[in-house]
């Protein structure tokens, strides 16, 4: 059965979607942008400031489930510039530093608010 995760320490869903969903075995989180918490956009930001933040809205989301980004199965990484790829990878390696999840990272042509990166996650409640 499905259930709906939402944490304020996050930014909250601005339209018909939940910050993160579980049926009790996989949590599948929301796109997270650079948008903090209290609502300020980093979409002018470094990529590495960028993907911190997007990460750190990950984990936050994760963590009202009790879980950990070592919990995380799957990552998939949406990059406005696929060139910001390695800026890229430089940080997120922070957050994944012993068993990485499997991970893809796609260039695309646009992301919401006009930022350089959106992260979703795919993680085991078990």
């Amino acid at each position: 059965m499905k259930r709906i995760i939402s944490t304020d320490d996050a930014p909250a869903a601005v339209g018909a979607y939940s910050q993160a969903t579980t049926n009790g075995d996989l949590v599948f989180t929301a796109g997270q942008i650079p948008l903090t918490a209290s609502g300020e956009l980093l979409a002018d930001e470094p990529i590495a400031a960028q993907t911190e933040q997007s990460l750190t809205n990950v984990e936050q989301v994760l963590a009202e489930e009790g879980l950990e980004m070592s919990d995380v199965l799957k990552v998939t990484v949406y990059l406005d510039d696929i060139e910001a790829f390695d800026e890229m990878n430089d940080t997120y390696a922070a957050f994944f530093d012993d068993e990485p999840p499997a991970r893809s990272a796609v260039e695309v042509a646009n992301l919401p608010k006009g930022v350089g990166i959106e992260i979703e996650a795919i993680a085991t409640a078990n």
